[in-house]
């Protein structure tokens, strides 16, 4: 595919862009994610000089295994994947730094960051900080998390539960939504609600027509026996699934593009153009903290088209052998 450059325009003369020698970095990559490690991929074989800011773990290396990932037929886990994006990034002349940003200022050039105590400057920024996700209230649910019984998202493994008995926790609208998607994968689905259901009595009417089991008692207690998520409800009522899903929201890691004055929408999702640009000149987002469906494949062709667009927004690179 060829890179889309406005050939009537010199790189170089475009607004926004700095000449060589301006900024430490060509662009710095916040986040280590599939989508951040992508963009540092494609950077690297573009010759610009990049570095990731590997701020702690990604959601993608809560994954088992994935299987709709494409190219490994068998599935590959999170873990693994990350590991071969790593590695793929390094390849390619990408530093990968372990260190949480701690604040990101704009400035006439570019940026400047600072990460593990010393400042860092950029003439662009790609944040691929993703999202966190809200947990029950209970002990090691990551490690439920790792044997595939706590599960987060149902189109990355919907087809895993076929005829499982399944439950979705959470806000009832929200919750019914997740399970009239899982109806399509297993006809065991109950909905437990940890809320007050007022005014959901249309959403419990479609729910109960599919045959989801609808259980308003609040949840007391979630915990792992034998494989199995063991429910206590509030009323006494004892409850086992083979598999639950939480529907309980999750955190946007979209501060620092918020600090800056970035467009987001209501739940901290930053708002992109097609080039993955967000409304702050300079600064772009791929990934889970860009409002777009929540998927792997999403985000690194996400990745493709930003680094593409921010190679093109800098000075042209000349080839010298020397």
């Amino acid at each position: 595919m060829s890179p889309e450059i406005d050939v009537h325009t010199p790189i170089s003369a475009r607004p926004g862009s700095a000449g060589p020698g301006q900024g430490d970095l060509d662009c710095l990559v916040i986040g280590a994610g599939p989508a951040g490690l992508t963009t540092a991929v494609y950077l690297g074989r573009f010759h610009r000089k990049v570095l990731v800011a590997d701020g702690g773990p990604s959601r993608a290396s809560l994954i088992p295994v994935s299987h709709n990932y494409p190219g490994f037929p068998p599935g590959i886990s999170g873990s693994e994947l990350l590991a071969r994006l790593r590695e793929q990034a390094k390849r390619y002349g990408a530093r990968i730094e372990d260190g949480r940003i701690e604040s990101l200022i704009k400035n006439s050039t570019g940026f400047i960051a600072q990460i593990n105590e010393r400042s860092v400057t950029a003439r662009r920024v790609v944040l691929a900080t993703g999202i966190v996700d809200t947990l029950p209230h209970m002990e090691r649910p990551y490690d439920a998390v790792a044997q595939a019984i706590i599960r987060l998202c149902p189109i990355c493994d919907g087809y895993e539960v076929n005829g499982d008995n399944v439950a979705v926790y959470g806000e009832a609208q929200c919750a019914i939504k997740h399970a009239l998607f899982l109806r399509s994968f297993t006809d065991r689905v109950t909905v437990l609600v940890n809320e007050d259901v007022h005014g959901c009595e249309d959403a419990i009417a479609t729910a109960r027509d599919a045959g989801i089991k609808i259980v308003r008692d609040r949840v007391k207690q979630i915990e792992v026996s034998n494989r199995q998520v063991q429910v206590a409800t509030c009323n006494g009522e004892s409850l086992c699934f083979d598999v639950v899903y939480p529907s309980l929201g999750s955190h946007v890691c979209s501060d620092l593009a918020m600090q800056l004055g970035a467009e987001a929408n209501e739940e901290g999702a930053l708002r992109v153009d097609s080039h993955q640009g967000t409304s702050v000149s300079g600064l772009y987002a791929v990934g889970d903290v860009v409002d777009s469906l929540k998927q792997i494949s999403v985000a690194t062709g996400q990745a493709a088209v930003c680094a593409t667009a921010v190679h093109n927004s800098l000075a042209m690179r000349l080839w010298n052998p020397e």
